[in-house]
């Protein structure tokens, strides 16, 4: 039980880098010879979670729809994550009372 605070920190970690990467992208959309960053995610192998990394876009230009789905997308990431949080507090606040 552990292991779901840690997983999902990782998980709001990874919906920040989202928000913070297509962010980026819109505030720079019109500057001239723009790449996009691209935020791609993997599994965490030894204890679960989520971990990202950014690239760079092979072609110019801006793609709006698509950061604004991302967006969106690490907004519903927050809200997921947030609850795993509450969950998990308390499902220990409630195996706390049952061993007292």
């Amino acid at each position: 039980m552990n292991a779901l605070p840690t997983i999902a920190q990782s998980g709001l970690q990874a919906a920040q880098t989202r928000l913070g990467s297509s962010a980026h992208n819109i505030a720079n959309q019109q500057t001239d010879g723009f790449k996009r960053q691209t935020v791609t995610s993997a599994a965490a192998a030894p204890g679960g979670g989520v971990v990202v990394s950014i690239s760079q876009a092979a072609q110019t230009g801006a793609d709006l729809p698509q950061d604004v789905v991302d967006q969106m997308s690490a907004k519903h990431a927050f809200v997921a994550n947030v609850q795993v949080l509450k969950v998990a507090d308390r499902m220990m606040g409630s195996l706390l009372d049952i061993k007292a």
